[in-house]
C-alpha cells in the first residue's frame, strides 16, 4: 500500500491535495483501489455541482461491487477528470494521479488524517 507524504487522507479512503486554502483535488487511495479490485466504471459529479463534507459525490464500480466516494470538503466542483470516464482503470494503475474532481470555494473541511495516521488507520482496519 502506497501513501504519499504530500496528501491528507480520510477514514473513508479518499485522498486530498490542497492547491491552496480553498481549492483541492480529491481521489481514491491506493488502499481503496486495491480493496475494490479492478474498476470498470466511474460516475463523476458534474462541473458546477455543490459538494457537502461527508456526502457521496461520485461512485465507482468494480468487478466486486459498487462503492460510493465521499467528498471530504464542502465547495463547488470546478473540474472533473474526464479521462476516468473512458479509462476507470487509471484509478487502479495510478491512484494518486487519477483525481476525480477539483473542488473550489471550499468552506468546510473534514478532519483529515496525516499520512502516518492514515497508515495506522489502515493497519487497524486490516486486523
Amino acid at each position: 500500500m502506497k501513501v504519499l507524504e504530500n496528501l491528507v487522507y480520510t477514514k473513508t479512503h479518499e485522498w486530498v491535495r490542497f492547491e491552496d486554502e480553498t481549492t483541492a483535488l480529491v481521489g481514491l487511495t491506493d488502499y481503496a483501489q486495491q480493496t475494490l479490485g479492478q474498476l470498470v466504471f466511474v460516475n463523476l459529479p458534474q462541473e458546477g455541482d455543490e459538494t457537502v463534507t461527508g456526502e457521496s459525490f461520485a461512485d465507482v464500480e468494480s468487478v466486486k461491487a459498487v462503492s460510493d466516494v465521499y467528498c471530504p470538503v464542502t465547495g463547488v466542483v470546478s473540474e472533473i477528470n474526464e479521462e476516468l470516464l473512458d479509462a476507470p482503470e487509471k484509478i487502479n494503475d495510478t491512484p494518486y494521479e487519477a483525481w476525480f474532481a477539483k473542488i473550489t470555494d471550499i468552506t468546510e473541511k473534514e478532519e483529515f488524517l496525516s499520512p502516518e495516521e492514515y497508515e495506522e488507520f489502515v493497519k487497524k482496519e486490516m486486523e
